[in-house]
């Protein structure tokens, strides 16, 4: 079992920066995938980023790509997203997503089905 919860969140204006971060317990953290996920008024939960345990391979979305940095810190069982110029339409709660090890060193498919255990999500707004 992993509990997570988010922390970070907040109004920033469009072309601002904001760092979300992830605090996980329970199970061995450096034994999971961690994964960001979004979701937005009226609009499906979509794939943001994640990272393997190790935190040396990482995967993005086209729409977060060169402006969204995931990292994890091991020691304090955290994974953060690091959100700079941000976009109107990253508005959205910022849910993070832990999951079991894959291909040994690698990253699952990018989908929500690929993770167990989910925060209660972050709310991030991005005004004009």
């Amino acid at each position: 079992q992993v509990q997570l919860v988010e922390s970070g969140g907040g109004l920033v204006q469009a072309g601002g920066s904001l760092k979300v971060s992830c605090a996980a317990s329970g199970r061995t953290f450096n034994s999971v995938i961690m994964g960001w996920f979004r979701q937005a008024p009226g609009k499906e939960r979509e794939f943001v980023a994640h990272i393997n345990w190790s935190g040396d391979v990482t995967g993005y979305a086209d729409s977060v790509k060169g402006r969204f940095t995931i990292s994890r810190d091991n020691a304090k069982n955290t994974v953060y997203l690091q959100m700079n110029s941000l976009k109107l339409e990253d508005t959205a709660v910022y849910y993070c997503a832990a999951g079991p090890r894959y291909g040994g060193n690698g990253l699952p498919p990018p989908r929500s089905t690929s993770y167990i255990y989910w925060g209660r999500g972050a709310q991030v707004t991005v005004s004009s």
